[in-house]
């Protein structure tokens, strides 16, 4: 018998093996975290944790003190009766999925990924055999498809160029850690000097200190914008500093951008469908691969239809509430 029950908003917790992922209070002995996100991190910045070395950095600039044991991907540490791996998510830098081999079973905790991987990312790996599969099902409507990276990539320089044609300062509205990063990617070609907002400069140095090309950047200044390309998150365009440059056009980058866009009104000039999550067909896709004895669906608007389409695999499934699971 394996239990694996949720804590929390997003934690999980094996208690007979006394881990936790993504837990925020010291519930476990061994807490492993899946990506730097402050949604995943611990609340208490105090606590001692596993991370990726990326991970670890990203936590750090954001203000966590406690003790951080860094796992590199790939490297297996024995716990007991576990025996725990993480593998790249794909989701962000230093995004990781965590395996766990146990008498009883493997588990495969997803975190948050991207499967094609995110180009800002170590890219996405997992094991060829899994028992028990948790994954966040965010997207998990089949509404969403993504576009290729490469036509991502193309309508976000296309949306520069259109901007200059007319003198106006191109803004892109992101998450400042992991979709900011990877529109600088985009946008590296051009170069064109970035503005970022100070809440990204310091992870964006983080990205550069692992070997990730984001171009020439610097924090926001209201003297050179003009000749710049700025992103900042969405609660900034209302900022005093951003009302002082009149000639702006916004792009919205978001999985959400497709639900945004059909609204009658819009507060942005373009919306660009950019996600750093897996889309419906992936995840029905991997799940298929994969071919657990049982999926647990986390993070999702509708867990009955991703169970719908994995029955019709074969594959059992139910989403992990706050009853756990016990088999």
């Amino acid at each position: 018998m394996i239990r694996i029950h949720k804590h929390g908003h997003h934690g999980i917790l094996l208690p007979d093996f006394d881990l936790g992922l993504d837990i925020s209070g010291a519930s476990a002995k061994h807490i492993f975290i899946s990506h730097a996100h402050a949604d995943h991190v611990p609340s208490n910045r105090n606590l001692s944790v596993y991370a990726t070395p990326a991970t670890a950095a990203l936590m750090r600039v954001r203000g966590f003190k406690g003790e951080i044991t860094q796992l590199p991907f790939h490297q297996t540490i024995s716990l007991g009766d576990s025996n725990v791996t993480f593998f790249p998510a794909g989701h962000i830098l230093g995004s990781a999925m965590t395996y766990i081999e146990t008498p009883q079973g493997s588990v495969l905790y997803t975190g948050d990924y991207r499967y094609p991987a995110s180009p800002a990312s170590e890219g996405f790996f997992c094991p060829e055999k899994v028992d028990y599969f948790i994954t966040e099902a965010t997207f998990s409507l089949p509404l969403y498809r993504w576009k290729s990276q490469e036509t991502l990539f193309d309508q976000i320089r296309d949306f520069v160029r259109e901007s200059k044609q007319f003198n106006q300062v191109p803004v892109f509205l992101t998450y400042t850690l992991g979709k900011a990063q990877e529109v600088m990617m985009a946008l590296e070609p051009l170069k064109i000097p970035l503005q970022v907002h100070d809440g990204a400069y310091g992870l964006c140095k983080v990205y550069e200190e692992f070997g990730l090309n984001i171009g020439v950047y610097s924090k926001i200044n209201l003297d050179t914008v003009n000749n710049s390309i700025v992103i900042i998150p969405m609660s900034y365009l209302s900022s005093a500093t951003m009302l002082e440059i009149p000639n702006i056009r916004t792009a919205y980058c978001s999985g959400w951008s497709d639900l945004e866009s059909r609204k009658s009104y819009s507060s942005v000039d373009k919306h660009l469908s950019i996600s750093d999550h897996i889309d419906f067909f992936e995840l029905i896709d991997l799940c298929k691969r994969l071919n657990p004895k049982h999926v647990f669906i986390t993070h999702t608007p509708n867990p009955e239809v991703v169970s719908h389409y994995l029955s019709n695999l074969g594959i059992a499934s139910s989403p992990l509430d706050s009853t756990g699971f016990d088999d």
